[in-house]
């Protein structure tokens, strides 16, 4: 894509395993996937690497459940992930996430300056993916969690909330 989808998908991803895949090497690679309203899965079934398909077909998804919780199952990784390179695509497997600003640019005021600012990222340690394994994330408890003022009040969570009455949060 352009410039502003590179700079996105750079910071702005859920990758069990990115790197530069060619689902069109083989007529047996598919990507798939199935939402059943509270599940979302993907899967990369027998994909090979661009330029590197005598390494071996990789197999493996993604699972975002409606409960926030994220599960990444790899079945087949052919070699380990430390071998693959990342000259021609970036080798990441983790989680990330940011937002991009238009700001006006102080050069040329008609003009706008777009900014992204990355503001959360895990990173798997690429070692660990290995054939028939699997990492689970679960979401952190948050204030949003909370249906009433006395709730939010008395939580032992280590945020400074208060409780909005107008929003009722």
């Amino acid at each position: 894509g352009d410039v502003i989808h590179r700079m996105l998908t750079a910071t702005q991803y859920v990758a069990p395993l990115m790197a530069n895949f060619n689902p069109s090497y083989s007529r047996n690679s598919t990507v798939q996937y199935l939402d059943n309203g509270t599940v979302f899965v993907v899967q990369w079934d027998k994909v090979y690497l661009q330029g590197k398909e005598d390494m071996g077909s990789f197999t493996f998804q993604v699972a975002l459940h409606s409960t926030g919780r994220i599960v990444f199952g790899y079945k087949e990784i052919p070699v380990p992930v430390l071998q693959i390179s990342a000259t021609q695509h970036p080798v990441k497997a983790g989680l990330s996430d940011a937002f991009m600003i238009l700001n006006p640019s102080p050069d040329v005021p008609e003009s706008r300056r777009r900014t992204i600012y990355e503001y959360h990222r895990v990173e798997l340690d690429t070692s660990k993916i290995t054939n028939m394994s699997a990492v689970e994330f679960t979401p952190l408890p948050t204030c949003l969690q909370h249906q009433s003022c006395e709730m939010c009040v008395t939580s032992e969570l280590t945020f400074n909330c208060s409780w909005c009455h107008v929003l009722q949060r």
